[in-house]
């Protein structure tokens, strides 16, 4: 992401400002109001920063009752606890996907999100995701083609300096693979690994993480298909297999997992949607989600606007195309289950809204049950 074209994404702007948040309406009280859910977007294209939404529990649709504008195109959210040894308050973590990336973190209040000190530098461009690993957190950064550390303090917001690594090689594609473009950053369920996405190189780097210094070291690397612009991750619940999504070619790669050896392994790619071609829509499959139970896997693809959804029999090596729907929307960015695993939701750049669907437990398909405004929405989470 970050200034390079990404096949008719927004490119990246440098920021719009703002200083903190504004109520959309009112909230409900401490511990009894509810599920929350928190909607990212990009300001520099109309977006409000982060929504904080109401989930109703019986139809899971959103209500938007706040947002803040604290933090420039704050475009990937991961809420964790408050603290560095995994106890207090809970935080949101959002990165900057700017020119002078950064992070920033949120507590979460009845009213809405509250600044938790300010944004740290990542000491890199255009960060386009971020995850907890411990007690760091790492984020990718796709215009610098780097992975970036930061401590977190006892009261969970981010200290600096960064530790960076950077990322070397590039791809065939001469107008998306010049150079190194880490797109996810994501550690594996054992928390031995740190594992990095690169477009640009068609690779996925496995890494060990430095505790005290937070330095992270290039342990192994899978080489992928060339050109095919790997861009997310999702690992099977079984813990032996990962399925990795590509952008530049609308193809699912499942990879065995090797967590005692650090090691990842393609064995086999899955067509999530047609090529495009003939004046066709050209397909930019964007997120990657796996239900808890390993049965289903859905597959965000932007350009037709669909979700791909594919069964996972068996140990889930074999995975089967089983049918598509429409996103709801333009430009589905990025899936999220809810806790329940009983709903998906779209974030739908381009259309601005959140679409959520109904998962059906024997097929795994989605159906549409609804939607709610948030213009340039890009990731959602739930508490």
């Amino acid at each position: 992401m970050g200034s390079t074209d990404r096949g008719g994404e927004r490119a990246d702007a440098g920021g719009h400002g703002g200083a903190g948040g504004t109520a959309a309406g009112p909230a409900e009280p401490g511990p009894a109001r509810g599920r929350r859910a928190y909607v990212g977007s990009f300001t520099s294209t109309g977006g409000r920063g982060i929504t904080t939404a109401t989930v109703d529990p019986a139809s899971g649709a959103l209500t938007p009752i706040a947002t803040t504008d604290a933090l420039d195109d704050p475009s990937y959210l991961v809420l964790g606890a408050g603290g560095a040894d995994g106890s207090g308050a809970a935080t949101l973590y959002a990165v900057s996907e700017t020119k002078r990336g950064a992070v920033g973190a949120f507590r979460p209040t009845a009213a809405g999100l509250v600044p938790l000190g300010s944004p740290v530098v990542v000491d890199a461009s255009g960060p386009t995701h971020l995850s907890l690993a411990g007690d760091h957190l790492v984020t990718a950064n796709y215009t610098s083609g780097s992975v970036s550390t930061l401590a977190r303090a006892a009261d969970g917001r981010p200290t600096g300096p960064a530790s960076v690594l950077r990322h070397h090689g590039s791809g065939p594609d001469a107008d998306r693979q010049r150079e190194p473009h880490a797109h996810q950053v994501l550690p594996d369920p054992s928390g031995r690994w740190v594992l990095s996405v690169d477009l640009g190189t068609d690779s996925v780097r496995v890494c060990a993480l430095d505790p005290a210094s937070g330095a992270l070291r290039v342990h192994s690397e899978a080489a992928l298909t060339p050109g095919h612009g790997p861009r997310h991750l999702a690992f099977h619940p079984g813990g032996a297999l990962l399925y990795v999504l590509n952008e530049l070619r609308p193809l699912l790669t499942v990879c065995r997992w090797d967590a005692t050896a650090g090691t990842v392994e393609p064995v086999a790619e899955l067509p999530v949607a047609p090529e495009g071609g003939s004046g066709a829509a050209r397909a930019y499959p964007s997120a990657v989600v796996v239900s808890p139970d390993g049965r289903f896997l859905w597959a965000a693809v932007r350009g037709i606007d669909v979700i791909a959804a594919v069964a996972l029999p068996g140990d889930g090596a074999r995975p089967q195309l089983t049918g598509s729907v429409s996103c709801g929307g333009r430009w589905p960015r990025d899936l999220a289950l809810d806790p329940t695993a009983r709903r998906l939701y779209a974030a739908n750049e381009h259309s601005g809204d959140v679409t959520w669907f109904d998962v059906d437990p024997l097929t795994g398909l989605p159906r549409r049950a609804g939607s709610a405004p948030v213009p340039a929405a890009t990731c959602v989470v739930f508490d």
